[in-house]
């Protein structure tokens, strides 16, 4: 018999309570009794979010929300300036060119962050420019961008900042309301402890007034219709039923726990990872530190497709590997959502074993020792 872990930065484990919920009968979405459970998981949505504006609850990947963002907001023909920091800020590029917007790209070196100063310099040098499409996560290059810092230039300008947390929001905090982020983002799959199939997406009230004003293609992705329909606890489509249980479930889970505890439960295992990781001698892809991931590059010899197949399937153990030119160097080791301090251990303890069966001179334990440390304070013995 092999158990599974999953440890991926999405889709991430579902906890049981969650399951349970989800394994409700469905009932129909046209009622009362499923409108209740509706209203309740999108009002504690606002509370995720930090903001008193609605949080629309779509039936799609966290890619719907991003194109729904660009189609409702953004007019054909006009600038937005994408930072591109890996594959998902490539994704930003690609829907704003799907759509027929002028996009300037700001491309950022893999591992690196991005730059607010630069941001400043490329809209102060093009007033054209309508909206910045960012991420909280770069979660291919495992990277935190500066939300907070790009917030401030944007919020005096008629510039929207679009910000794409679905490997953020949850994860570590996103006030959306006080740091003036216009739009933001998140998908149900990774901090929100879901299978994968619901978007959440919020716009404050200057984002609410270009969507007045914008002209572009949407029929299922209709924010404004949406907002109307919420208005009565209700969609406009048919929602996914079974999956809107779970998140009024697993939004009641973070707010027992509460928010800042969450927050510090993802940083802390972070640091867990960082430190054990590097006690086998294993780089870290950047030192911009996002809460939600840690990346780290494989020894040369090593190949990262065959060593990250070996894992899951030698194993029972499924992290991430790299992407693009990080493709077979690197692996991604997730701790966000229902992960907790003896999730760590096994990742820490399945990477040493993968090493040493790949030919890597380790020391069986250090990497785990090294995690124990940082975790040990995270017990209180009764």
């Amino acid at each position: 018999m092999k158990k599974s872990y999953l440890l991926s930065p999405g889709p991430t484990p579902v906890p049981e309570r969650v399951l349970l919920a989800m394994a409700q009968p469905v009932i129909h979405h046209r009622t009362p009794q499923f409108s209740k459970i509706f209203g309740e998981a999108a009002e504690k949505l606002k509370g995720l979010f930090h903001t008193k504006n609605d949080v629309i609850i779509l039936s799609s990947s966290g890619t719907g929300a991003m194109e729904s963002a660009v189609t409702n907001c953004f007019t054909k023909g006009e600038k937005v300036l994408v930072i591109n920091a890996g594959k998902f800020g490539e994704r930003w590029g690609k829907i704003a060119e799907a759509f027929d917007l002028k996009v300037t790209w700001m491309n950022v070196v893999w591992g690196e962050t991005a730059s607010p100063a630069e941001v400043k310099a490329a809209l102060d040098a093009d007033p054209e420019i309508k909206g910045v499409l960012m991420q909280a996560t770069e979660s291919s290059t495992t990277v935190k961008l500066p939300v907070k810092e790009i917030a401030e230039i944007t919020k005096g300008r008629d510039v929207l900042l679009v910000v794409d947390g679905i490997t953020g929001v949850g994860v570590f905090d996103v006030p959306m309301d006080d740091w003036g982020v216009d739009i933001l983002i998140c998908g149900s799959q990774k901090a929100m402890m879901l299978p994968p199939g619901l978007a959440f997406i919020a716009l404050n009230d200057r984002a609410w007034a270009r969507a007045d004003k914008a002209k572009n293609t949407n029929f299922y992705f209709n924010l404004k219709r949406e907002r109307k329909n919420l208005k009565d606890k209700t969609t406009a489509f048919t929602p996914a039923v079974s999956l809107v249980y779970g998140l009024r479930e697993a939004l009641l889970m973070m707010e027992e726990e509460t928010y800042p505890k969450v927050f510090e439960r993802h940083a802390v295992l972070g640091r867990a990872v960082r430190a054990g990781t590097a006690a086998l001698g294993l780089k870290p892809v950047t030192k911009h530190f996002s809460e939600a991931m840690t990346g780290v590059f494989l020894p040369e010899e090593v190949n990262g497709k065959k060593f990250v197949k070996s894992l899951r399937d030698d194993f029972g153990v499924t992290f991430a590997g790299g992407q693009d030119s990080w493709e077979g160097k690197i692996i991604r080791i997730a701790h966000l959502g229902y992960f907790t301090e003896f999730d760590m251990i096994i990742a820490m303890s399945s990477i040493e074993m993968a090493l040493d069966k790949f030919g890597v001179k380790i020391k069986f334990g250090s990497g785990v020792a090294a995690a124990q440390e940082i975790l040990r304070d995270r017990f209180e013995v009764k």
